[in-house]
């Protein structure tokens, strides 16, 4: 097995976000190899036009919602993309779209921002069976 995290990117929450993001940043500090597969909602969060003030976090925790962006503010806490960002260039960190999403959403590569590229469930999931953590968020 290799040093690998493999990350399953289906929701598109900001909270869901931030905890990827942070996954991804942290095993990429500790040299290990991560790949982010996006799916569906998770696949949305990574267009060029996606608008950050209009995501929310899930539907369990909107009662805090307002009082979680607050702190995050306060303490400068970096977004899900600066963090993804930082955790490419401390590692080896890849981004991928699933091309389903993609043919359903009528994206193309290059509406995605941090997406290294397009790929299937098969490839993913070839991939991730010979990591050793796989994450579905």
């Amino acid at each position: 097995m290799q040093d690998r995290m493999s990350i399953i990117l289906f929701s598109g929450t900001l909270d869901k976000l931030m905890a990827a993001s942070i996954l991804t940043g942290g095993a990429a500090a500790m040299g290990m190899e991560v790949e982010l597969f996006l799916t569906m909602w998770g696949l949305l969060a990574f267009r060029k036009d996606a608008d950050p003030t209009q995501m929310h976090i899930s539907a369990d925790f909107a009662a805090q919602e307002s009082q979680m962006l607050q702190v995050m503010q306060t303490k400068k806490v970096p977004s899900w993309q600066e963090n993804i960002e930082s955790a490419k260039e401390v590692g080896l960190v890849k981004v991928y779209a699933c091309g389903m999403s993609m043919d359903l959403f009528d994206l193309h590569h290059e509406d995605l921002t941090l997406v290294d590229d397009v790929v299937g469930v098969a490839t993913f999931a070839e991939r991730a069976k010979e990591g050793k953590i796989t994450l579905f968020i």
